[in-house]
Order: C-alpha cells, then sequence, then structure tokens
C-alpha cells in the first residue's frame, strides 16, 4: 500500500465503525415489529392446533399448556376427508396457473411486439378487468354458469358450468388474466428491440420469436408469476362456495367448513386443518423462491 493511500484506508476504517444512522435502525425495527406481527397468528394457530381440545375448554385459549400432541392433525386430516379436497384443488389450480401464464404471455407478446392499432386499448381493457370487484358481478355471472350447458364429460357429470370444476378454471383465469398481462408486457418492454430486429432479419416467424426467443427470457417472471397465482387461486374461498354446490368438489380451503359444527366448534381441530392445508402454498414458495425473489428484483435492474 503506498503512503497515499494509507490515510485514505484509514479514514475509510474510521467511517465503518461509526454508529448506524437513526434511519437504518428505525428501518430494521420496523421491519422486525412488521415480521413479529406477521407471524404471530401463525404461531398462535400452531399453539391451539397442538393444545387438546378439552384442556383450551378448561383452561382457555391463551393459558400455559399442560400437554402438547398432534392428535389434533391426524383427526383434521381424517375427519375433514381432506386427501380428496386437496386433489380437487389440485385439479384447479394446476390447469388455472397454467392456462393463465400461457394466455398472459401471448397476449403480453402481442401487445408489445407486434404493431396493431389498438395495442394501448387492449391493454387499458385488461387492467381496468383487475379493478372490478368480484361480488359485483356475482349475480349475472351465478346466472349464467347455470345456464352454459356442456358435455358430462368436462363437467364430471353434472352438465352445466356451475357446479364443476371446469367452471372454478374458467373464472379463476378470467381473473387473474388483466394483472398477468400487464405485468408480463410491462416486463416484455424492458427486452432489447435489437434482438427482434435481428430475429426478422433472419427469418423468424411470430411464433418463433414468441416460444424460442421471449419466453425463456421471461422465465423469472413467470415463475413469479407462477407462485403468486398458486398462491391466490388455491386460497380462494368466494368462488368456491358460490360456483360450487357439491361438496366433495369442493377445493381445500372449503373443505374447513366440515369442521364446523352447527353449535360447538372444535377450534384446535379448525386451526390443525387450516396449518395442514397451508403446507402447499409454502412448498411451492419454498421450491420456486429464487426465481420469484428475480421476478420481483427485475424492475430495479432494467433501465
Amino acid at each position: 500500500m503506498t503512503t497515499a493511500a494509507l490515510p485514505r484506508a484509514l479514514a475509510d476504517r474510521g467511517r465503518s465503525t461509526k454508529p448506524r444512522p437513526w434511519g437504518q435502525i428505525s428501518a430494521q425495527l420496523f421491519l422486525i415489529s412488521a415480521s413479529i406481527l406477521w407471524l404471530l397468528p401463525i404461531a398462535f394457530a400452531l399453539y391451539v392446533a397442538l393444545r387438546p381440545y378439552s384442556e383450551t375448554q378448561k383452561l382457555g385459549y391463551v393459558s400455559l399448556p399442560h400437554s402438547l400432541t398432534l392428535k389434533n392433525f391426524s383427526d383434521a386430516w381424517t375427519q375433514s376427508d381432506m386427501l380428496r379436497f386437496f386433489l380437487n384443488s389440485v385439479y384447479i389450480t394446476v390447469p388455472a396457473v397454467i392456462v393463465t401464464l400461457g394466455l398472459a404471455s401471448a397476449l403480453a407478446f402481442v401487445l408489445t411486439r407486434v404493431n396493431i392499432k389498438i395495442n394501448i386499448a387492449l391493454l387499458i381493457l385488461f387492467t381496468a378487468g383487475n379493478l372490478l370487484p368480484q361480488q359485483v358481478i356475482i349475480t349475472p355471472l351465478y346466472r349464467i354458469y347455470l345456464q352454459v350447458h356442456l358435455p358430462g364429460l368436462l363437467t364430471g357429470g353434472s352438465g352445466l358450468l356451475y357446479n364443476s370444476i371446469l367452471g372454478l378454471v374458467v373464472i379463476n383465469v378470467s381473473f387473474q388474466l388483466g394483472f398477468c398481462v400487464f405485468v408480463l408486457s410491462n416486463f416484455m418492454r424492458t427486452l432489447p428491440g435489437e434482438m427482434y430486429e435481428a430475429a426478422v432479419v433472419d427469418g423468424a416467424g411470430v411464433w418463433t420469436r414468441y416460444w424460442r426467443l421471449t419466453l425463456p427470457l421471461c422465465r423469472p417472471a413467470l415463475a413469479a408469476l407462477a407462485t403468486l397465482l398458486t398462491t391466490w387461486i388455491y386460497n380462494d374461498f368466494f368462488w368456491a362456495i358460490t360456483l360450487m354446490s357439491s361438496g366433495d368438489k369442493r377445493p381445500v380451503t372449503s373443505a374447513l367448513a366440515n369442521l364446523q359444527g352447527q353449535f360447538v366448534s372444535n377450534q384446535n381441530l379448525i386451526a390443525a386443518a387450516a396449518l395442514i392445508a397451508a403446507v402447499p402454498t409454502l412448498v411451492v414458495y419454498v421450491l420456486l423462491q429464487k426465481q420469484f425473489i428475480a421476478g420481483l428484483a427485475l424492475g430495479s435492474s432494467k433501465g
């Protein structure tokens, strides 16, 4: 190290030992407090699920435990027939996520990379669809579902779009499509136009530019959207109880209602079932964690 660089290194070392500004300390305290507030209900649900029902009836839910047990989890799994409802959620969530991402990526590509006069109008239309509350259209939508007749093979024997897994897939795709088109179109605008010009010069058609050029570059964004869509569609409760009348076809979120008694409710059992129902979304997030974080950080690194 030269003589001129020595004072600069000492100065940098002195600055590194200075106490952190109050702004950074306040931000960290805020994040810690927010994390505690977010985890507190989950921790309390786990605490209730591990306690026997007889003990909480006698001592109350906010009390020190005398014993802990996993029996509530096994009872919740068997009494609610949760495996069947898990499969129902898979039959709804997986096709809905795949179809939504496929349609959204294709629409976003057309809106950003194919020159047509109504691109902006279509993007506004898809974006405006996100602002429409579900409860506003539930009555006309309910009547439409009762009027649409489909082959029994597609509807599970009901013959109607109502009370069918296909109906829930359709409504989830419809309501999630606008948000995904908005996100993907904004991301695709950041891709360099020179790349597409070179592809056109090389003779690449629209399908080649979409399938081989655009989709591989959109993997982080697609993974982030897949994580969000899986969580939203899997946790849906409104459409499941409105457009589905048969209890054996409903997803796992509505299966928790099977544990609710008419006069007495075993909250320990319901807490255990709710924690079991939350496991698949945690698994999806863990598997797609890196891609999800990368997808959220894309906008900060794009000029």
